[in-house]
């Protein structure tokens, strides 16, 4: 006999903020429902294993979709464990009571340590069916003998009412009668790709059939929707190639092939698993600091969500792949992490991971590891700057061009190399790999055979005054202060040329005052006439160049104009008596030591005209 029950009050508030404030999306009533299913057939095959009443047959077990788009109705059909009435009322009319988290505790008590993963934990999934639902018919028969099937239903107002049910198999069905606005739920289209989104690895058939479909549109309705199989479950040894690249492509949209796969099962204090993928290469908008990234988190086999930041620090959004723990602590809608020292944990143990396996890629496969770095090198420089708890291995992983054959090389292997009497490790700032190479300032350590690196990515002009030293050993920039190369014989050259040519160093300086801070004599240069140099803190012509164009404001940072002493322009220069002729041919000279490091002469226009009297002279 029906009888009908309220809810108390307490209860009819949580079941309003359950289906208007709880969840983000409505479609996530769906993948509740059946991980509801899911654990219902867990618990049935755990307790057949010692009550052969449960499941004396051995079903075929499974879930079932069937909906109707004219009535506007879907249900949701298992043949788990199944309820009794005491069991539905109880499961049911209490908000937030877990039938598989008391399950699972029931055990636990009993010290039963072999219990079956289940999903369900806060007991608030099933009341998501009232998003989209108006009413929401249950109807059930638990498994063993002598049970009676029984009913469940509620239009959501805060009362329930309970009857016999009609159901003759054991297990469960919920029938949700569609809201006039939420009747997408019953199209083919959307549960498949519900399903496929979010609960494709869960682990039996999920099957559908729709209400008048033509006979011959029904050969696909015992297909399962679902692959059943999480890749990242399954031993790492019986997985092959093929389907690691067809994981990367289909599930999580990468492109071609990926570089690197790992295949994680982490066990012990720390256990979850995941199956990350290193790609050949990204677009530019990841790049970008505000764009969002992060790997898809799954719990026991079911979508959670994907671009979930807190599981990688920012430096590693490239990654594409699927974290897979049982212990996440998710907020009651199983929506969000908390903040939890097993995220940080699950955190830092991938990041190890990844740093390990780019380690052991550039150590065995560095062919490989330079097609890394040309593709992905700037977030390994973005994580030099940005995590400090792992720079020491950042650190080994930075490559630049360099110098002497164009290759990438790391700090190490620089090192390792040196000269016999070099004393330091160079580098040079600059847009491009061409700039840096013809840049004067260069000339002095090329004819020592010192190798220089070149930093010409954007992200290396941030991370250029960061290097101080590697390994004991300075890290000085070829285009910055005094390079500490002469010997005392050259020293004293210097002394003398100094004085010979103190008033050609003198008309420098006042022609240029408004424009540089110092003028010098140097040995730095071999070939060239000039350059200019910078304080050692100033920024790089590179770096402020783009500051500009980001539109924020720099400081003004007057440079250093260094001359050769022995090259014949400046010699010619010192002889010229015309102070007209001596003006102009300093300003081409300045203008040229600006073009030589990648920037404008203050005047364009003046420079050119100087340029071409000199031409027609």
């Amino acid at each position: 006999m029906a009888k009908t029950c309220a809810f108390k009050a307490e209860i009819r508030q949580m079941l309003d903020l359950v289906i208007h404030s709880l969840y983000s999306k409505k479609e996530i009533f769906l993948r509740e429902l059946i991980s509801n299913a899911s654990d219902a057939i867990d618990r049935a095959k755990y307790l057949a294993l010692t009550d052969k009443t449960i499941a004396p047959e051995a079903p075929e077990w499974g879930i079932v979709l069937e909906a109707d788009p004219e009535a506007h109705t879907l249900t949701v059909s298992d043949n788990g464990v199944g309820m009794s009435a005491e069991e539905m009322e109880e499961a049911l009319g209490t908000i937030a009571k877990s039938g598989s988290k008391a399950f699972a505790e029931a055990l636990r008590e009993g010290k039963e340590t072999n219990i079956p993963e289940l999903i369900g934990k806060f007991g608030v999934g099933f009341y998501a069916a009232f998003m989209v639902a108006d009413s929401v018919t249950v109807e059930s028969l638990r498994r063993g003998e002598g049970q009676r099937a029984a009913r469940w239903s509620s239009v959501g107002d805060g009362a329930y009412t309970m009857d016999d049910g009609s159901r003759t198999e054991p297990g469960t069905s919920i029938t949700l009668h569609l809201r006039e606005d939420q009747t997408q739920f019953a199209e083919e289209w959307t549960l498949r790709d519900l399903v496929r989104r979010y609960s494709d690895f869960i682990a039996y058939p999920i099957r559908l059939r729709v209400a008048g479909k033509k006979e011959e549109d029904k050969k696909d309705e015992e297909k399962p929707l679902n692959t059943m199989v999480a890749l990242w479950r399954r031993p790492k040894g019986e997985v092959k190639q093929e389907e690691y690249e067809a994981f990367y492509r289909q599930t999580l949209r990468g492109v071609g092939e990926p570089m690197r796969v790992l295949h994680i099962a982490a066990e012990g204090a720390l256990e979850y698993r995941a199956l990350l993928f290193i790609p050949k290469s990204v677009g530019m908008e990841m790049l970008m600091p505000g764009n969002r990234h992060g790997l898809s988190l799954y719990v026991r086999n079911v979508f959670i969500g994907d671009e979930i930041e807190e599981l990688t620090p920012s430096w590693l959004r490239f990654l594409k792949g699927v974290v897979d723990s049982s212990d996440l602590p998710l907020n009651v809608s199983r929506e969000m992490l908390q903040d939890d020292a097993i995220i940080r944990k699950i955190r830092a143990d991938l990041t190890n991971r990844v740093l390990k396996a780019l380690a052991e890629m550039a150590k065995e496969k560095p062919e490989d590891y330079d097609a890394f770095t040309a593709a992905l090198g700037d977030f390994v420089k973005e994580g030099y700057h940005s995590d400090w708890e792992n720079r020491e291995k950042l650190t080994e992983l930075l490559r630049f061009r360099n110098l002497k054959d164009g290759k990438y090389v790391g700090l190490r292997a620089y090192k390792d190399a040196m000269a016999e009497g070099q004393k330091a490790i160079y580098m040079l700032a600059a847009e491009t790999e061409q700039a840096a190479r013809q840049s004067p300032c260069l000339e002095q350590l090329k004819a020592k055979g010192y190798d220089v690196l070149f930093l010409t990515t954007p992200v290396d002009q941030f991370i250029a005054p960061e290097f101080q030293e590697y390994d004991k050993t300075p890290i000085v920039f070829a285009d910055k202060g005094d390079l500490g190369l002469d010997g005392d014989e050259a020293k004293k050259t210097l002394e003398a040329a100094e004085k010979t040519l103190k008033p050609t160093i003198e008309a420098f300086a006042k022609q240029l005052e408004k424009t540089v801070k110092e003028v010098r004599l140097t040995t730095r240069l071999t070939d060239s006439p000039c350059c200019l140099v910078q304080d050692p803190a100033a920024l790089s012509p590179a770096m402020r160049r783009m500051m500009e164009a980001m539109g924020q404001s720099v400081p003004e940072d007057k440079r250093i104009l260094e001359l050769n002493p022995e090259h014949p322009l400046i010699r010619r220069v010192a002889e010229e008596a015309d102070e007209v002729r001596r003006g102009e041919a300093i300003d081409l000279l300045y203008g040229q030591a600006c073009l030589a490091e990648g920037t404008l002469p203050p005047d364009p226009a003046r420079f050119n005209a100087l340029v071409a009297g000199l031409m027609g002279r």
